[in-house]
């Protein structure tokens, strides 16, 4: 008998390619769709069954957040770029002083948020009090490797402490072993943790072929997710133009594609939007939105 996530990942593939050929568009797809019987008359976010009710609600609940996508025709200076960037320090070694920087630039500049490592979160939250801009946090990053309910835990910890968004990384290993059960779980643990918090879904894109990417997108938009993610940062490689059109085809326009990894001048993130991407993770933030040349080398 047929896996229907197997199943699922083909059938939302063959849809994204129907898009990119310019076909004309197929009847919308609900991933893991309920039976009328088991489709609720009300979304309960906190006990959704994976239904049509369930997938409207995700996509409200992205755009209250203020993630609705922007047409590239927006952008005619860099600095119109800045509500698309979350503002990113991901190192080791990151101290108060430049978390306070970072949320310091975030203000000044009108990014959408700063991205920090979970144990910043709330220092970055209270730093942040009073203004629109965002902390959020990554979760079992940079690897993705750690149990379900360890990514869960340290979601809801992230959001006591804070978090307005969690930005979680897949686990690579079991999509590319093809336990597409466990990656989907995995995922929806999290999401469900992390109510009524968006959850964006890291593929760490430069260790997937090209089916493992359409599969793990699948695999997000049927857990309920966000946004999907191209990297880390910390990986084999970064965002690519065409990976976030592969990804926007696949998802749709009901959930956000955030390019990060490599994103280093305006160019580059302005190459992403035009891609498809609604959200960019970057820690050369302030050059992009600037024009200027980064202060220094990295691959976020």
């Amino acid at each position: 008998m047929a896996d229907p996530l197997d199943e699922l990942a083909s059938m939302i593939a063959e849809k994204a390619l129907q898009r990119m050929r310019g076909e004309p568009a197929p009847e919308r797809i609900s991933p893991l769709r309920a039976t009328p019987a088991e489709v609720p008359k009300e979304c309960n976010l906190d006990g959704c069954a994976p239904c049509e009710e369930h997938q409207m609600c995700s996509a409200s609940q992205l755009y209250d957040v203020g993630t609705a996508r922007l047409t590239p025709l927006a952008i005619r200076t860099s600095r119109d770029l800045a509500p698309y960037i979350d503002h990113t320090l991901l190192k080791a070694d990151a101290t108060r002083d430049e978390l306070v920087k970072l949320c310091d630039e975030a203000r000044k500049y009108g990014f959408a948020t700063v991205c920090v490592n979970s144990s910043n979160v709330g220092v970055a939250a209270r730093l942040l009090q009073g203004c629109p801009v965002k902390a959020i946090a990554v979760v079992g990053f940079p690897l993705g490797a750690g149990t379900s309910s360890a990514k869960s835990f340290e979601a809801r910890e992230a959001i006591r402490a804070g978090a307005q968004e969690i930005d979680m990384v897949i686990n690579i290993g079991q999509l590319k072993a093809k336990n597409y059960a466990y990656v989907e779980c995995d995922i929806r643990e999290v999401v469900q943790a992390s109510r009524p918090r968006p959850v964006k879904v890291i593929l760490e894109t430069g260790a997937l072929t090209r089916d493992e990417k359409v599969i793990g997108c699948a695999l997000a938009k049927a857990a309920g997710a966000a946004f999907v993610k191209t990297s880390t940062g910390f990986g084999t490689g970064g965002a690519t133009a065409e990976d976030i059109a592969l990804m926007r085809a696949v998802v749709g326009d009901d959930v956000g594609v955030k390019a990060s990894g490599g994103v280093r001048t305006t160019a580059d993130a302005q190459k992403m939007v035009e891609a498809g991407a609604n959200r960019l993770g970057a820690s050369a933030s302030v050059a992009i939105v600037t024009g200027l040349a980064p202060v220094a080398a990295g691959k976020y």
